[in-house]
């Protein structure tokens, strides 16, 4: 049967006109021209009497009714999500376009889709449609389909993008929030767990993906600057092969930030990010993972440094053990800094030549240093996170700060004011006189969840390092019992000495169209070393015995200024103070903690 097209249909037409124009004086009135098909149903039945023609009608009711529901429904959503990422977007940035004039970023003009979300009851061809029931199931579809399309534009990207993930979640939890005041949405909570397929498994894509990126891109790509506090990609030599990622998807404008100008907008905003991973992405990263995820995280990363100590890291160790010199001694002052050098560079010539040393094993030492700078820096995000609660949650459970009194005053009085002021405040106390014993008992187990933070006496980090301690089992890295029963001196047995040998060869100056040890591992090859320095307890004879410490202070007192072998002296001494004092912050750090 030929289907009469709706294009040719003046109801559908007059419709069609008002939801194109979203004139906000005319969208009160849409279903207006719907109600023309009552009346041509109403001739073709008792004026014609022709079923046939009734049927017709009812056909085209059917098929405009759909599109209407159908581009209605987008067209709030899109305007709800608009709403919401203007609210949200930055006022400085907003002030700063206007100021130059790149491009203008009005807030979406006030429609009266109000008064199309209240009908319950719309008329059509006798039947009694609910509209906002209709407009609900496919606004949930569309939030649904949002929250989807925003993790995987996450899963496409680099573990840079977790900083715009998070502003794409809070956009569509405003978007949320202001139409659940006029339709029955899902809750957001489970929509999200559905999206990151986290409703019964223990972590979802968001977890799964940060692992996967920590552990492809992250670890073995990224240098650390403690300058900076920031992670950034070495853009020397790549150690691994380049990560593949699936491409992201095609999306309309309202599944993102809802209009192509917020789209750039943002796109902008979240581009500063996108270079490093710093402070603000473990932030993120720490609300976004929650406790569990973050568990998941680090016991993972400390199976994958378990295989690289006991893997590689041990052979490269045991290799190098035996070209280490069997006695290096330190030699006295009176052979001068030069001679010192000299000295030193004639016995760890082997180390020097080792053609992996400057490759794959810093580049395990750096992927180990990361690992434990990546966990440091998610606890003291956490922290922050944790602290910020526990503020926040003080006046409600009757934590006040101790007030000023003045000379005379008695701070008990204060105080006692103090709490009768807030005691409407106190939810434990509250819900006792007023609510459930069930609801009571939920307040107290919120009250005590909300008191025994991590931030309040435990650590991860701790935990950490004690694990990573368990790690280094092997007789590899202690050596044999000293043979005076105290301790080695000059013996090359231990780890702390091959340490000195490797700082030794990073320490020596490059040329000037070469990668420096810090362009290429950054700081994480420091961490790593003092880490198992500390962790092996050898930090006091690494600092006594080190061998770059020993041609430090000889070159202190007698400030020559030599070329021995082809290595500037100067130099090299002025690389080998940054080293102590950036490894010495390590240690220090290490110390307190263990």
């Amino acid at each position: 049967m030929f289907q009469f097209p709706i294009e040719m249909s003046m109801p559908w037409i007059l419709t069609d006109h008002i939801l194109r124009s979203k004139e906000p004086s005319m969208m009160e009135y849409v279903l207006y021209p719907l109600d023309l098909y009552n009346d041509s149903a109403l001739y073709a039945l008792t004026i014609f009497r022709k079923q046939f023609l009734y049927d017709e009608v009812e056909a085209e009711v059917n098929l405009c009714f759909d599109q209407f529901v159908y581009k209605l429904s987008e067209q709030i959503f899109a305007h709800y999500k608009q709403l919401a990422a203007s609210i949200l977007l930055d006022k400085r940035f907003r002030v700063e376009c206007v100021a130059l004039g790149a491009y203008l970023l009005p807030y979406p003009r006030a429609n009266r889709y109000e008064t199309l979300l209240k009908q319950r009851h719309v008329q059509l061809l006798g039947r009694s449609i609910d509209l906002n029931k209709l407009i609900t199931q496919r606004i949930n579809a569309d939030m649904q389909k949002s929250l989807d399309l925003a993790i995987s534009k996450f899963e496409s990207g680099d573990i840079t993008g977790v900083v715009e993930l998070e502003g794409l979640l809070q956009v569509n939890r405003l978007t949320h929030k202001l139409l659940s005041k006029w339709l029955a949405l899902d809750e957001y909570d489970a929509m999200f767990r559905e999206a990151n397929h986290n409703v019964l498994a223990p972590y979802g894509r968001i977890t799964l993906h940060v692992f996967w990126e920590l552990n492809y891109d992250f670890l073995p790509n990224y240098c650390y600057n403690a300058a900076t506090n920031r992670f950034v990609k070495c853009r020397g030599l790549q150690f691994v092969q380049a990560v593949h990622r699936d491409k992201p998807p095609q999306m309309s404008h309202h599944y993102l930030w809802g209009s192509k100008q917020l789209n750039l907008a943002y796109s902008t905003q979240y581009g500063q990010y996108s270079g490093f991973v710093g402070p603000q992405h473990f932030r993120t990263m720490c609300k976004l993972l929650g406790y569990q995820g973050i568990a998941v995280v680090m016991e993972e990363l400390l199976k994958i440094v378990k295989s690289l100590i006991q893997g590689s890291l041990h052979q490269f160790t045991k290799t190098l053990m035996e070209a280490m010199p069997k006695v290096c001694k330190l030699p006295r002052y009176d052979y001068g800094s030069p001679g010192v050098l000299g000295y030193y560079h004639a016995q760890l010539n082997d180390i020097v030549q080792y053609p992996d040393a400057k490759t794959e094993l810093f580049h395990n030492f750096r992927e180990f240093g990361n690992t434990i700078l990546f966990c440091l820096l998610m606890e003291q995000a956490l922290s922050q996170e944790e602290v910020c609660d526990l503020l926040h949650a003080a006046p409600f459970q009757n934590i006040l700060p101790r007030p000023y009194c003045k000379e005379g005053e008695k701070p008990e009085t204060k105080q006692k004011r103090l709490e009768a002021k807030y005691a409407a405040l106190q939810i434990v106390p509250n819900v006792d006189n007023l609510g459930t014993a069930k609801q009571a008992m939920i307040a107290r187990e919120g009250d005590l969840l909300t008191r025994e933070r991590l931030c309040c006496g435990l650590s991860i980090f701790e935990v950490v390092l004690s694990r990573l301690r368990s790690f280094l089992d092997d007789p590899i890295w202690v050596g044999p019992p000293p043979v005076n029963g105290v301790m080695n001196v000059d013996e090359c047995t231990e780890f702390h000495r091959l340490w000195s040998a490797l700082q030794f060869v990073y320490c020596i100056p490059v040329g000037e169209t070469e990668f420096t040890v810090e362009e290429l591992f950054g700081e994480g090859l420091h961490w790593a070393g003092c880490a198992m320095i500390v962790l092996l307890g050898q930090q006091r004879r690494f600092e006594a015995l080190d061998f770059c410490y020993h041609i430090l202070r000889v070159q202190r007192v007698d400030g020559k200024d030599e070329n021995v072998k082809g290595i500037h002296l100067k130099r090299m001494v002025d690389r080998i103070r940054r080293f102590q004092i950036a490894m010495q912050q390590v240690l220090n750090i290490k110390v307190v903690l263990i």
